[in-house]
């Protein structure tokens, strides 16, 4: 009898993705593609100097105003606010009110053209009378004019483990057999997304429908409200197809919605805003800057006794996002190894910069940097194999991170390690000749880790929900918030769902995200998607295949909707910032060999290996795609890629100098995926989105080290820092 063959199994399989035809086709409509009836274009007037007082709004009499429409602070219904975590930034500038950034919004325009609404932008002239203001983190702390609170301190923590009251901090240090210290400076980033910043609006009935470009739907409802003065039935926020996030489409977006929003009021008519580069890159948010200070005080052995950092980042002219990037910054600072005594300390402060925030890995690359350098600089003052080191002093099951937290399960170390033990081969020659000219090669391994999910008591706060639903139709629909920016949710959660319902995904539709047809499961950020609102699904699937198992009700719909439950014993306390910080954790290991070219200081990416550990690969080519994407965005950062300011304007506001990697400055990525299951993760899946960002620019860092025998602790490693430190090596 001739074997039927069976179908694959949906979880753990490289389904092609749902959405991949119609992107490569053409057939995908990002919100550049969408049109409305009679619809006009808006563009943003902005300010040209980064502190003063707004004292008036001109328009140029010389203009024909009665093709335009112009709006200021003075027409908007509600609130002048982009609510978010505080309601410090308004959607305008008002007359009277300050301007605290080079290119910050104070007035709109809109014209049946985009030609038309260009010129119409210049003939706004604002007048701002001038302030000092502030650039360096120094000089904010340093200022009694406070542009933010107390010291002009956004938001800080403090973590303490152990006796690590100031003076037993100090007692620890003192008694031990070596103190590595360290100061480390990382660049801003901007996320340079495929797709620019665009969004558009249109009123009817009394209601603002918007759409547009964005990671979290319900952030953009939740900041419409209290701007357009309604409630949550005024405004509808759907998800157009979107090229790109890394988390620069988290918040920013509420801002452009309010400005698409309060033109089409005033218009009467749909408008479109879609950003030019230039003013996308000027004008939106990056990662945040950071100076890391650290001291790792070990004994003779070479084992931690005490850990001591502080951690300040540049937050711009308003909060943003900053306390949640700070707070993953500090949580991770520690790093993933043994230390009975540990104290963090971290600030973000306010400045006259555009408003820095979320970026892949958010706080989490910033820190991993510093301790990674710092665990470097151990094995070189002790002669040990900087692998072996590493796995020596790594967190395993049982151990307690920097908040107390007891690892139980999902701890992937020694697979993470194991995998790069077996690739790494022999290391190169540091000597040599390439073209005819005389390089330097180097090796770089480093270890980390980064929580999955909300930090601490977030999750249960967000209370995400997901629904799965049999239709009338007789297939099954996913609705949730979670956005698909790239990263293949789409495909994810038809994997999730048809696996757990026992059928073919070709019978499962994912829901486009709207806020008039999905629950609100959260923002798509902080590797919750798949794990989080994944397990969501996973869950509702099983119980809705139970349901019509007992009553099919054939011709109705049937749906369950789940809410998020923390996992038993997991418990954070916000006060102290002690306990268990994050449900799980994803681990991973990085390999890197360089060669630096001694004529022109250039730095070539020879080989990158990236072991991480995700639970389960539920489509392994989307998860080693997720992973090669934050790796090479690592390595970008960690080389070419930095924000440049003067007096608080972005200078490389272009993709000319603004230079990210391009296929021709990737080495092959090898990339392998480790799976530790996390117990309540669809099909054991944890996070993976952010991870890979978090290490491999101290890879870099300690291959160029490993090159030239000199440290590199700031970013970029560019061929300019390189020369700089010439003198502190010489050819042999």
């Amino acid at each position: 009898m001739e074997r039927v063959p069976q179908a694959k199994p949906p979880v753990g399989t490289s389904l092609p993705r749902v959405d991949g035809v119609a992107k490569v086709t053409g057939r995908a409509r990002y919100l550049d593609d969408l049109d409305a009836p009679g619809v006009w274009y808006g563009a943003t007037v902005r300010s040209k100097v980064p502190h003063g007082v707004l004292e008036g709004i001109d328009l140029d009499p010389a203009f024909d105003w009665s093709s335009a429409v112009v709006v200021t602070a003075a027409d908007i219904p509600g609130k002048n606010v982009i609510a978010l975590i505080e309601d410090d930034q308004p959607a305008l500038v008002a007359i009277g009110a300050h301007v605290m950034h080079v290119d910050e919004a104070i007035a709109l325009v809109a014209a049946p053209t985009k030609a038309l609404a260009m010129a119409a932008a210049k003939a706004v002239k604002p007048r701002i009378r001038v302030l000092p203001a502030v650039f360096s983190v120094e000089d904010s702390l340093a200022v009694t004019e406070k542009l933010y609170g107390d010291n002009n301190v956004f938001k800080q923590f403090l973590i303490r483990k152990g006796h690590a009251e100031d003076a037993e901090i100090e007692a620890a240090i003192g008694k031990a057999a070596q103190v590595i210290e360290g100061t480390y400076y990382t660049s801003p980033q901007e996320q340079m997304y495929i797709e620019p910043q665009a969004m558009m609006a249109e009123w009817a009935d009394g209601r603002c429908y918007i759409v547009g470009s964005m990671q979290c739907p319900y952030y953009v409802h939740k900041a419409m409200k209290p701007l357009l003065g309604c409630d949550a039935d005024g405004v509808v926020i759907s998800q157009s197809v979107t090229g790109g996030g890394f988390g620069g489409k988290e918040e920013y977006p509420s801002m452009l919605a309010a400005h698409v929003a309060l033109l089409a009021h005033k218009a009467q008519r749909a408008v479109k805003i879609v950003y030019e580069r230039d003013e996308d890159i000027a004008a939106t948010t990056k990662r945040h800057p950071a100076f890391v200070k650290s001291r790792l005080a070990v004994d003779a052995s070479g084992e931690p006794i005490a850990i001591d950092v502080d951690v300040v980042m540049d937050g711009g002219a308003y909060l943003t996002l900053s306390p949640v990037v700070l707070s993953r910054g500090v949580l991770h600072a520690a790093g993933p190894y043994r230390c009975p005594v540990v104290r963090v300390r971290g600030r973000v402060v306010a400045t006259n910069h555009p408003p820095h925030g979320a970026f892949r890995g958010f706080g989490a690359p910033q820190t991993t940097f510093a301790y990674e350098r710092q665990m470097q600089k151990l094995a070189i003052a002790r002669g040990e194999d900087p692998l072996a080191l590493r796995k020596r002093l790594a967190l395993r099951s049982g151990d307690t991170t920097s908040t107390g937290q007891e690892l139980g399960f999902s701890v992937g170390t020694d697979e993470v390690i194991g995998a790069i033990e077996s690739v790494a081969g022999k290391a190169p020659e540091k000597n040599g000749i390439r073209n005819g000219v005389p390089v330097r090669r180097g090796r770089g391994v480093i270890f980390y880790f980064h929580g999955a999910g909300f930090t601490g008591s977030g999750e249960s706060r967000l209370a995400g929900k997901a629904t799965v639903a049999r239709t009338v139709e007789g297939r099954y629909e996913v609705r949730s918030s979670s956005t698909d920016i790239g990263q293949g949710a789409i495909t994810i959660f038809t994997q999730i769902a048809a696996g757990a319902l026992g059928v073919e995904a070709a019978m499962v539709d994912v829901v486009d995200p709207s806020t008039a047809q999905v629950p609100d499961s959260g923002p798509t950020v902080a590797s919750r998607t798949c794990m989080v609102v994944g397990g969501l699904v996973e869950k509702a699937a099983k119980q809705l295949k139970a349901r019509l198992a007992e009553d099919p009700r054939p011709g109705e719909e049937v749906s369950v909707t789940l809410q998020y439950e923390p996992p038993p014993g997991i418990h954070f306390d916000d006060a102290t910032y002690t306990g268990a910080a994050y449900p799980c954790y994803g681990w991973a290991a990085c390999l890197v060999d360089v060669t630096v070219d001694l004529d022109t200081y250039e730095v070539t990416l020879d080989r990158c290996v990236q072991a991480v550990d995700v639970g389960k690969a539920i489509n392994p080519h989307i998860v080693k795609g997720q992973i090669e994407g934050g790796t090479l965005q690592a390595l970008g950062w960690a080389l070419l890629e930095n924000v440049l300011y003067k007096d608080g304007k972005v200078m490389n506001a272009n993709m000319t100098n603004c230079i990210v990697p391009t296929f021709a400055d990737s080495p092959d990525l090898e990339t392998i995926i480790v799976e530790v299951p996390y117990p309540f993760g669809p099909s054991g899946a944890k996070g993976v989105g952010e991870i890979p960002m978090d290490g491999p620019a101290a890879a870099v860092a300690n291959a160029v080290e490993d090159a030239l025998g000199c440290a590199f602790d700031a970013l970029p490693v560019s061929p300019e820092a390189i020369a700089a430190s010439k003198p502190r090596w010489r050819l042999s």
